[in-house]
């Protein structure tokens, strides 16, 4: 507790010399975690293998290559987000002019997760660091691996008292939830992101929670359903089904039911194989509650593909599951894993009621050509970010803001979001002092008709 306690006051006394304000400290320490990330990257290859199975391609596409556009995105805009903004000032206040400067929140806490336990932990930091703020990351431990190789990159980058690394379990967490950080910046899940809530309002800490949910996967009748199959398949069983935007479930249109589950075999075989446990670089899953938890799932509907399981190395193939419904176990929290419930529909309002049964998701995908219905599902259900005939892309690209809304999470990042979610936006008015004008005073005899005409 005391080590924690001083690591923060170290850094608070850094942010406080003021280093980190200028463009010159930032873009440097921008460099060098790019450098970085570069420098150790047959390491991250190996460590994310170790830890979740996970094949090149997969760190490649969903850990390594994020981070590299998220890096070089900082870096190529920094100074123009830095800009203070000068906006429009009202005729009432004649003579002054009005900015917003952008101000660090101070030391920050990274809480990052196991499922993408180096881009979910390094891409908040990025955001941290554009905005001048230093961070202390808390990487999962169920990922030790990974973790190890975060605290090593860290430790030999950069300075303690500027970014650092504390690792340990639930009780260091704790610990470190009640220290006086100025953000919190927490990916995870629902039940523990109440908790980091509550614990950051005892202090008034702003935070931003990265959750999940049951995020929907809607097939229309007249969806394209041999692509809607492969880009579903991918979306769903990367990194074996242990992604906050993977589709949690299909809603398909019964007259194209048959079909469709017909695509999505063959699309699975075509990625994973006819046996993905026995292909050896099909990941994993994290832990062994994680693996029973999952497998209790399973005797649940009527398994029409899949359902293989190994404990022993925490492998389960691609599974499609139907004849489900939401008064089953597999439809009352996020899956987390490649077991992908199908359940139908007739008409479109009823995706509604559907979403309903777990709202606000993280993300939903909607499958169809009809652009007015795709502008129906848009606009008419609540989720955070999706996709129209795809799953998972809009996370890839930095010009959209991710994030969650009620359940699925608080605040959004990415791109110029991740700067902005780490930067107080600071209200300026500059005055002049040549002139004052004297209706503004109470004892002014004009100045009540002059401020009724002015506000009108």
């Amino acid at each position: 507790m005391t080590e924690i306690k001083e690591l923060v006051k170290n850094q608070k006394m850094m942010y406080r010399a003021g280093k980190t304000m200028t463009y010159t400290y930032r873009i440097h320490q921008l460099q060098k975690l790019k450098e970085m990330i570069n420098r150790y990257e047959p390491r991250i290859y190996e460590s994310l293998n170790k830890d979740l199975n996970k094949s090149t391609y997969e760190v490649l596409a969903t850990e390594l290559g994020f981070l590299q556009q998220e890096v070089n995105h900082a870096i190529k805009y920094l100074k123009e987000w830095m800009q203070p903004k000068k906006v429009k000032t009202p005729t009432s206040h004649k003579g002054a002019k009005s900015f917003i400067y952008k101000q660090p929140y101070g030391v920050t806490l990274i809480i990052g997760p196991w499922n993408y336990p180096l881009h979910l932990a390094i891409a908040p930091l990025i955001g941290a660091i554009a905005a001048g703020n230093t961070a202390v990351i808390k990487p999962s431990e169920l990922t030790p691996y990974t973790s190890e190789l975060i605290e090593e990159m860290i430790q030999e980058t950069f300075e303690e008292k500027y970014i650092t690394v504390v690792q340990g379990d639930k009780d260091v967490s704790q610990e470190l939830l009640e220290q006086p950080f100025d953000y919190i910046f927490f990916t995870g899940s629902v039940p523990v992101g109440k908790i980091v809530m509550e614990k950051a309002s005892q202090q008034l800490i702003p935070v931003t929670l990265e959750l999940g949910g049951k995020s929907p996967c809607i097939v229309d009748r007249d969806a394209k359903l041999e692509v809607a199959a492969r880009r579903i398949t991918w979306g769903k069983f990367v990194n074996a089904g242990q992604t906050c935007v993977a589709p949690d479930y299909v809603l398909v249109h019964e007259d194209v039911k048959q079909q469709f589950t017909e695509h999505l075999k063959r699309e699975i075989e075509k990625m994973y194989t006819a046996n993905p446990m026995e292909s050896g670089d099909y990941s994993k899953i994290v832990n062994d509650n994680h693996f029973d938890r999952l497998t209790s799932y399973l005797d649940e509907g009527d398994i029409i593909y899949g359902g293989q399981t190994d404990r022993t190395n925490r492998l389960i193939n691609p599974t499609i599951i139907e004849k489900v419904d939401w008064d089953s176990k597999i439809m009352q929290d996020e899956i987390f894993g490649p077991l992908l419930p199908i359940l139908t529909f007739n008409q479109l309002e009823e995706v509604y009621d559907h979403v309903e049964h777990s709202r606000n998701p993280l993300a939903l995908y909607y499958f169809s050509e009809n652009e007015k219905n795709q502008e129906w599902i848009t606009k008419n259900i609540s989720f955070g970010g999706g996709c129209i005939n795809d799953t998972m892309m809009h996370l890839g690209n930095n010009q959209l803001p991710f994030g969650g809304i009620g359940t699925s999470g608080i605040g959004q990042y990415h791109g110029k979001y991740s700067f902005e979610t780490f930067t107080h936006e600071k209200s300026v008015l500059k005055q002049t002092t040549s002139f004052d004008l004297a209706f503004r005073y109470p004892n002014s005899k004009m100045g009540r008709n002059i401020l009724k005409k002015l506000f009108k």
